[in-house]
């Protein structure tokens, strides 16, 4: 026997309730014959960010920020999956699929720790600058001789 999953499972500590989440299918196109014309395999995943209660404050703000281009002006974030031939499998791998956008979101940014080139690095750069102008050089014809 099965269990059904009550949510989506983010990351540690973070599940989105499947109430919070609205799958809609229908009919997906391109090649299939007869059965694409019959079977609604295209799954949509829609999660209103602005409104869920399974967030916290600091983690709606993040999402907004870094999927900004994705979600709607009511807040709606939006996910479509067409691939499979499947509804079952559709809505899995669209499952997947918002749960590693929204782990990807959440995660907090590496600090950038500036670096410098090295001595030697930057002597072998002038280095091979140097070795680069003396080969363009010697493609010119010599001063004083006209083509």
């Amino acid at each position: 026997m099965t269990t059904v999953p009550k949510g989506i499972s983010i990351q540690e500590g973070l599940e989105i309730p499947l109430s919070e989440v609205r799958f809609r299918f229908m009919r997906s196109g391109g090649p299939g014959g007869q059965h694409v014309n019959k079977v609604e395999t295209a799954v949509s995943l829609s999660f209103n960010v602005r409104t869920s209660e399974s967030l916290g404050d600091r983690q709606r703000q993040r999402l907004i920020a870094r999927l900004g281009n994705r979600i709607d002006r009511r807040g709606v974030l939006r996910l479509v999956e067409r691939g499979g031939r499947s509804q079952h499998r559709n809505k899995e791998h669209l499952a997947e699929r918002f749960a590693f956008l929204l782990r990807e979101a959440l995660a907090p940014e590496k600090k950038r720790r500036p670096t410098a080139p090295s001595r030697g690095s930057k002597e072998a750069r002038i280095r091979a600058k140097r070795v680069r102008s003396r080969i363009k050089a010697s493609r010119k014809p010599p001063p004083g001789i006209e083509e």
